[in-house]
């Protein structure tokens, strides 16, 4: 009892604090309130929500430590979960080039060295590759692979598999499929044979000169080899860092071959510029709506859906004070929805270890803890998976850097209830946003995103509860909001956001 009273005053004292750390920020404390009228059209649906839209991705490096992902590290086990009982967790990253497959035959040879290595690894937090150079080389044993199967069995999440193509043989690679596949099942629902392959060229692995031709011969005498040996083994690429010139002529060629399309996106970086701010990072990305255009333009002309396999705030592990901050929260929530609303079927937020973005931070040894992403993630848990329905925000104007997103639960009665996602992103005004559905809403609920500042790094919760030990989190009670005329309304502060949940009829 201590602890939580401890917590809930300097909760408070922050908050109190709040206008004097914005002012050292350069940010202007929130002085002003406008209203917007939010239209939800019931009638218009949109994209699907998949229930396995949510990912996090982990370096494959990781799985040098076979302990890590494994149904014994159970409070990792807890934070997954915490996420949604569907979803797809994706190993590979730029250490995907550097691990090789080592058959329990061969762990004999060099048993001293073989030992030394992993305990090296477990006493380290093998964060976010930085993309510095080559990655120190590690080794991935089939206990590593069934340790992961336990794993992904007790989170009840699928998975993507990274094969090694920059360094690695076509043979080995094959081998090391053959041996993951049998060992998934139906869980593993593709493998990627590299990662940013666009980016070869830059950290060493190819020539200056290497081109979509060149990695398309590569990727095929891989998929062939592999396919030769695991004759049913499901792929998907080409996993580029953010380039659309390979990503169509990649989904013209292996259109066949590939169950579905996936494009890495990074907002910012890299995070020694100075102009890679929480400001920027909050407003609209030209970057990402050229990226979400390429790909949706590859979806209509092959019919293969496609999925951000990776993707975080700020590139090379993340920006302190930026990617770690609860602007994060707020970003990623609409980057989700962003995606939802362009008709990907998934994403995957980056990490792992201590780096600055990513969403669960820790090792098993000295436990785990939600990081303000995490918090972004779980509002977009909580609205459910389902369908997007059309809105519109009347005065949007005063609010530029206000977003919302309608969503009807598909298990739930026709109109029975009606999810808006509100997130106001903005860190000078708040906003009151009314919701009108067009139908008579009898009732309306809300879970707040909030936290005292959009740069504060630990006092988030989520309807008033932080994320506990293991992922443990309570929803509470919900606040009701005012409904007149079936119409209801909320009051956002600057820099926070809102699941608000409206009931109709006879709902109870």
């Amino acid at each position: 009892m201590q602890k939580m009273n401890r917590r809930v005053f300097l909760r408070s004292s922050a908050l109190a604090s709040g206008a004097a750390m914005w002012g050292r920020m350069g940010f202007t404390q929130a002085a002003s309130s406008v209203s917007v009228r939010l239209k939800l059209d019931l009638h218009k649906p949109g994209n699907p929500i998949p229930a396995d839209f949510t990912g996090l991705s982990y370096e494959s490096a990781q799985l040098g430590d076979p302990d890590f992902f494994s149904p014994d590290n159970s409070e990792l086990v807890g934070f997954v979960r915490r996420l949604g009982k569907s979803g797809v967790l994706r190993i590979g990253g730029n250490t995907s080039e550097w691990t090789y497959w080592t058959p329990e035959a061969a762990n004999t040879e060099d048993t001293t060295t073989r030992h030394e290595d992993q305990a090296t690894v477990l006493q380290q937090a093998l964060g976010p590759d930085l993309g510095h150079g080559p990655a120190k080389p590690r080794k991935i044993t089939p206990q590593a692979v069934r340790n992961l199967r336990g794993f992904i069995d007790a989170t009840g999440w699928k998975l993507i598999y990274g094969l090694n193509m920059g360094t690695d043989s076509a043979a080995n690679a094959a081998a090391q499929a053959d041996y993951v596949l049998r060992t998934m099942g139906d869980k593993l629902i593709a493998f990627q044979l590299c990662n940013e392959p666009d980016l070869f060229y830059r950290n060493g692995l190819r020539k200056s000169d290497y081109d979509f031709a060149q990695f398309a011969k590569e990727w095929q005498q891989f998929f062939d080899v592999i396919r030769e040996k695991v004759p049913n083994a499901p792929f998907a690429g080409p996993d580029t860092a953010f380039n659309n010139e390979w990503l169509v002529p990649f989904a013209k060629q292996f259109r066949s071959e590939a169950a579905f399309l996936s494009q890495h996106y990074y907002a910012e970086g890299p995070p020694t510029d100075p102009s890679m701010t929480i400001e920027r990072l909050l407003r609209p990305s030209p970057k990402l709506v050229a990226e979400f255009e390429g790909m949706a333009q590859t979806k209509a002309e092959s019919n293969l859906p496609f999925r951000l396999a990776e993707t975080n705030s700020c590139y090379q592990g993340g920006k302190r004070g930026v990617s770690d901050t609860f602007a994060s929260a707020l970003w990623g929530a609409d980057l989700m929805y962003q995606l939802a609303t362009a008709g990907g079927v998934g994403i995957n937020f980056h990490g792992g270890g201590y780096g600055w973005y990513t969403p669960i931070a820790g090792t098993a040894a000295d436990g785990f803890t939600a990081r303000p992403l995490y918090y972004g993630m779980l509002l977009f848990q909580q609205a459910g998976p389902g369908h997007l329905i059309e809105t519109h925000i009347d005065g949007q104007e005063s609010a530029p850097l206000l977003t919302a997103y309608g969503v009807v639960n598909d298990d739930t009665e026709p109109h029975a209830t009606v999810r808006a996602v509100v997130l106001n992103k903005q860190a000078d005004r708040a906003v009151r946003v009314t919701i009108d559905s067009g139908e008579q809403a009898t009732q309306a609920r809300a879970l707040r995103l909030v936290a005292p500042r959009l740069d504060d790094t630990q006092d988030v919760t989520l309807g008033s509860n932080p994320v506990g030990a293991s992922g443990a989190w309570d929803a509470g009670r919900q606040e009701n909001l005012s409904v007149q005329d079936g119409v209801a309304a909320i009051e956002l502060a600057a820099g926070s956001a809102a699941l608000v949940t409206l009931h109709f009829g006879g709902y109870r």
